[in-house]
């Protein structure tokens, strides 16, 4: 669980966050954050690519380089295949990214994994969108440490997350693919997290809320599960008709895939209460409208918000891929 607290963001400190790269017609220019006042396009805008910082990874082994966008068009949408218009070299140019582009500020979408030796090397992500080359280039930056799994200053851990009933808890950045689905084109596909907010857990805390989910019979609508009673909510998502400002919120979008996705529910609103020990359900349905592969991204923000409120910490994202055919 967040504190309650809320930090007011100047629109410069905003903007600024993480490291950008300026997009010109043809050819890429030096980094520099986009100018504070400089307005949206509707369309026909660049998408600059953010490094938005970095750090150990859950087990401490390896390190996570943490990356997201801006795309500066109000309404454009954009697919950018990997290749010579969305590349990261060396040894690239596919390490994750995404192919599809939406609106605005995305955060902390996709993780690049490296091991602890990785030392002064660099990587660049280079992004042609409308005509506009973007780079923007990143390493192990001391000023750019990140802990994803604790807020110092609060105490704020990201969500818990799992795909399964009684599957393996996630938290943090993604990393790898977090469950592998098939189907049919124009027929809705399930889609489902179990999550929990996870700061007041304590040790061994995960392990009791998987044994009590488990034991629970599987009800397709959202619950609540709160020692050994199950509490209904609706299909769409506890919280989602409730007056209550949501304690966790799942956002679902496209993160790669070669046709549309439509989604039932897009963004669902979850109360907890302020009470670590309730596990729900987010249900929804993807539908395919052409055959392929697919990546989805699921984002799980606390009540800190997109981007944990500037302050990049703390909210889990998961891949899902997606076989239709």
């Amino acid at each position: 669980m967040s504190s309650r607290r809320r930090v007011t963001v100047t629109l410069v400190a905003a903007i600024a966050a993480g490291v950008w790269a300026v997009a010109t017609p043809g050819r890429a220019q030096v980094s520099r954050p986009p100018l504070v006042l400089e307005p949206l396009g509707v369309k026909g805008e660049a998408i600059f690519p953010a490094f938005e910082g970095w750090g150990p990874d859950k087990t401490g082994e390896n390190l996570l380089i943490l990356l997201g966008y801006y795309n500066r068009n109000k309404s454009q949408e954009l697919v950018i295949p990997v290749g010579p218009d969305n590349r990261i070299e060396p040894d690239g140019p596919d390490y994750g990214q995404p192919t599809y582009f939406y609106p605005g500020r995305q955060h902390g979408i996709f993780a690049i994994k490296v091991p602890k030796d990785f030392g002064n090397k660099r990587l660049t992500w280079t992004l042609t969108a409308n005509g506009q080359t973007s780079t923007v280039s990143f390493w192990l930056n001391p000023p750019y440490w990140i802990d994803f799994f604790h807020h110092s200053a609060n105490g704020n851990q990201p969500p818990i997350v799992r795909v399964a009933r009684n599957g393996t808890t996630m938290s943090g950045p993604p990393v790898g693919i977090a469950q592998t689905l098939s189907g049919t084109v124009g027929k809705p596909i399930p889609l489902s997290l179990w999550t929990s907010d996870a700061p007041t857990l304590k040790e061994g805390a995960e392990a009791e809320l998987r044994a009590r989910t488990a034991n629970t019979k599987p009800n397709p609508a959202s619950v609540a599960i709160v020692g050994d009673q199950v509490i209904g909510g609706a299909a769409t998502g506890a919280g989602a008709n409730s007056k209550q400002p949501p304690d966790v919120t799942v956002n679902w979008r496209k993160h790669r895939g070669p046709g549309d996705v439509t989604f039932a529910q897009s963004q669902i609103p979850l109360v907890t209460k302020g009470d670590a020990k309730v596990v729900l359900e987010a249900a929804t349905t993807a539908t395919f409208h052409a055959p392929g592969e697919y990546v989805l991204r699921a984002q799980i923000n606390d009540d800190s918000g997109d981007g944990g409120g500037g302050e990049q910490c703390c909210w889990t994202t998961v891949h899902v891929r997606v076989n239709v055919k």
